[in-house]
């Protein structure tokens, strides 16, 4: 059994990583150059995108620190990979459930324009910005993250 836990951390992590960087660096720019005449249905796509790898990053993130906190006791405290996951679950909440509804509501205090036809133009640009850094931190944490566990999730 222990080797089943062990294959499903790497899975879960492989997953929430992967997805990370898929979504956001390859899926996410190929729509809005592909569909670069209709940048709203791009951006909803993405959006759509994005919240769904924060859904797969809370379910993947619960499992890894129940994993760590089993695996490694009260040494967990120690570790760097739990702290690692610790920060990147917390990014993933603040985005998924603060930053993303503030995106949600400033387009839809837009309409019927566009977002970015509106006066809101700038508010949203802010708010974009502010949550790509976090997916980019979030990112970065999951690159070092998925390093150290090649030695294996221990």
């Amino acid at each position: 059994m222990p080797r089943f836990a062990d294959a499903l951390y790497n899975i879960a992590l492989t997953l929430w990583v992967g997805g990370l960087w898929a979504i956001g660096y390859v899926v996410a720019p190929t729509l809005f150059a592909t569909l670069g005449g209709d940048r709203p249905l791009a951006g909803m796509l993405a959006g759509k995108l994005f919240e769904l790898i924060g859904w797969i990053g809370l379910a993947c993130a619960s499992y890894l620190l129940l994993f760590e906190l089993l695996h490694n006791g009260t040494a967990v405290w120690r570790r760097r990979a739990f702290w690692l996951l610790v920060v990147m679950l917390l990014l993933t909440v603040v985005s998924l459930f603060g930053v993303q509804p503030l995106l949600a509501q400033i387009k839809a205090d837009a309409l019927p324009r566009e977002v970015m036809e509106s006066v809101l133009r700038n508010r949203f640009a802010t708010w974009h910005g502010v949550s790509s850094v976090l997916y980019l931190v979030q990112s970065l944490l999951g690159l070092l993250l998925v390093v150290s566990a090649g030695r294996g999730p221990r």
